[in-house]
């Protein structure tokens, strides 16, 4: 099905003869436009531009094309003005990324008390960054830097990788076996443990397990759940291990229903971004919503990824 911002890009493209000058009258990013054409062409089946250096000259079928939704779109536009003209105050709709436990522990609370639209995504961080590029979404939280010279990344926060478990794991047996330096040997304690896991990502045991025992895990764990926060949930009943950052069990590592088991020979810690694109035109919400995090920072020190 065509998308109609894919018209609306192809509009820009046609009034401004350059993809630089669409992306800014739009306020997305240029691969997010070249993206638009591109789409649209292949929906209609012909090229609509021929490209000449920097410069974007319509094709016959592209100046048929325009002649036809440029004065719709017009309309759709002063719809659009009018619309908002008759609400209190415009309202602009910002879209962040970010994974599920980071909304779950940090942002939801808040949602009730913003002032403008907000969607959230929940996606792997090498989409959500390639989103952001493209202009789908204007903010991410994200472990993960990008290489597009058109994001901005700021590093606000950190978190720990630690090994934790059910409260009737037999902690003082495995710090015996830690005491023997035999590496081999507490690998293999922990192998004969249950083990939780997640559906989407394993990349925290994978990291973990790599740095202190030189290799992926040779195991599956026991219990695939939705995600982390079910992990620790699950954890509660007194038994099993998982690898999980530390913000999200510090409660219940406090209360006793968890136990840190490990930090492991050298800690594991990960960096947290804010990704935003450059020039964005929601500059005061974004700021707002990293205010609510660094808020959240105030609390717990920590913030999860």
């Amino acid at each position: 099905m065509v998308n109609l911002e894919w018209y609306r890009t192809f509009k820009a493209i046609y009034k401004t003869g350059m993809l630089t000058g669409a992306a800014d009258s739009l306020f997305i990013s240029q691969p997010g436009v070249s993206l638009h054409l591109s789409s649209l062409e292949a929906y209609v089946g012909y090229k609509l531009f021929d490209r000449t250096g920097r410069k974007m000259i319509p094709t016959e079928r592209g100046k048929v094309l325009f002649n036809a939704v440029s004065e719709p779109l017009s309309k759709l536009e002063e719809v659009k003005k009018n619309f908002q003209k008759s609400t209190e105050k415009n309202t602009p709709t910002i879209s962040v990324g970010m994974c599920f436990e980071t909304f779950q522990t940090t942002l939801e609370q808040y949602v009730s008390t913003l002032d403008f639209n907000l969607i959230i995504s929940f996606g792997d961080y090498p989409e959500m960054l390639d989103q952001l590029d493209k202009g789908i979404l204007d903010l991410i939280i994200t472990p993960k830097k990008g290489t597009s010279s058109n994001i901005l990344h700021e590093a606000f926060s950190s978190e720990q990788i630690v090994l934790v478990g059910g409260k009737d794991v037999d902690v003082d047996e495995f710090n015996e076996v830690l005491k023997s330096n035999d590496f081999l040997r507490v690998e293999e304690w922990l192998k004969q443990e249950k083990w939780y896991g997640t559906t989407g990502d394993m990349e925290h045991l994978f990291q973990f397990w790599q740095l202190n025992f030189g290799h992926k895990p040779k195991f599956r764990p026991n219990y695939i759940v939705p995600n982390l926060n079910s992990i620790v949930r699950c954890l509660k009943g007194g038994i099993g291990l998982a690898v999980v950052p530390d913000f999200l069990c510090k409660n219940e590592i406090e209360s006793g229903e968890v136990k840190l088991i490990w930090e492991g020979k050298q800690k594991l810690e990960n960096t947290l971004y804010f990704g935003c694109r450059k020039n964005s035109v929601y500059q005061n919400e974004i700021g707002h919503i990293k205010g609510l995090f660094r808020k959240m920072m105030t609390k717990t020190e920590q913030l999860p990824i």
